[in-house]
């Protein structure tokens, strides 16, 4: 018996050996293969972590992806506007071509019927020459017309200043635009001078008015006139007798109305004017000076009047 208990003994610790050399076979296994696992947890790991990281960053790239879709978007739909419209310019241009060539046809057939283009070119230089010494010839002739208008005008103004200054001297009438003033004055001898004389239009005999504040005061008759000066004698009771004549008083010409004047027969209109026109020659400051100092008692010395008359212009 205790041969057997020992063989069984042996035989438990055999198989005991065995299974715990198997199991330390399986146990070192086990451990490499837990190695194993945990070097691909810790790659898993890393790999995980890497991921996050490009799962974490893929929202911005989204956004900007989608951002970038819509920029190619609207460029592509600006370009497809833009190939619409270069395609309407290019047909349009293909219509242009098309016309311009017909046109070209056209002038092409029009120079082979007209001849040489050499010939017709030399004929237009030829024309062109003609036109512009044409041109000239014309240019010039309006200016000669420009001239010869401008001397008729001159011509003409001369004219009617001449004819005015004609029917002045013969009306007896100084001109009407005589704008003049008086410059001296002498009230022994019943006359005054002016600052005008024939430059303004001061004729021998002729009425003139004395106005001060637009009113006639007195009249004039002139007696001699020169260039610039002349000398008038003031005409008897045109004077009031609370009225001074004074140097500077404007002396104005008295507009006459010829026609109606010699159907009026009335004496005190005509008495006093037509006595200067009668008597170019004589010196109308005699009659007034007889006439204004009838009542003084020298008479004699009216007849000193020219000396008077003289010595002013001298003056």
């Amino acid at each position: 018996m205790a041969n057997v208990f020992g063989i069984l003994t042996a035989l438990v610790l055999a198989l005991s050996a065995f299974i715990a050399y198997k199991n330390k076979g399986a146990y070192e296994e086990k451990i490499t293969e837990t190695g194993k696992q945990k070097s691909l947890l810790t790659s898993s790991e890393a790999k995980l972590t890497t991921l996050k990281v490009e799962l974490a960053a893929l929202p911005a790239q989204i956004s900007e992806v989608d951002t970038n879709v819509e920029k190619l978007t609207g460029t592509e739909s600006s370009l497809q506007k833009s190939n619409v419209v270069l395609k309407e310019a290019n047909d349009l241009l293909d219509t242009k071509i098309a016309a311009n060539k017909e046109k070209l046809d056209v002038v092409r057939s029009k120079i082979d019927k007209s001849g040489n283009l050499d010939d017709l070119a030399a004929k237009l230089r030829t024309t062109t020459g003609e036109l512009e010494e044409l041109a000239q010839s014309i240019s010039k002739s309006e200016a000669k017309l420009a001239n010869l208008t401008a001397e008729v005008s001159s011509s003409e103004n001369q004219l009617v200043t001449a004819k005015t200054k004609f029917e002045n001297f013969s009306s007896g009438q100084s001109s009407a635009t005589l704008k003049t003033k008086i410059r001296m004055i002498y009230p022994n001898w019943g006359f005054v001078t002016l600052a005008s004389g024939n430059n303004a239009g001061v004729m021998t005999n002729s009425t003139l008015n004395v106005t001060r504040e637009g009113k006639t005061i007195a009249k004039l008759l002139v007696t001699a006139v020169e260039t610039s000066t002349s000398s008038a004698s003031i005409v008897p009771d045109s004077l009031g007798s609370d009225v001074t004549l004074m140097v500077g008083d404007r002396v104005e010409a008295e507009i006459k109305v010829a026609p109606s004047i010699p159907v009026i027969s009335k004496a005190p209109v005509t008495t006093a004017e037509p006595v200067a026109p009668i008597f170019p020659e004589a010196d109308p400051t005699l009659a007034p000076a007889a006439e204004s100092t009838t009542p003084t008692p020298e008479p004699a010395t009216t007849p000193a009047a020219p000396a008077a008359e003289a010595d002013p212009f001298g003056n």
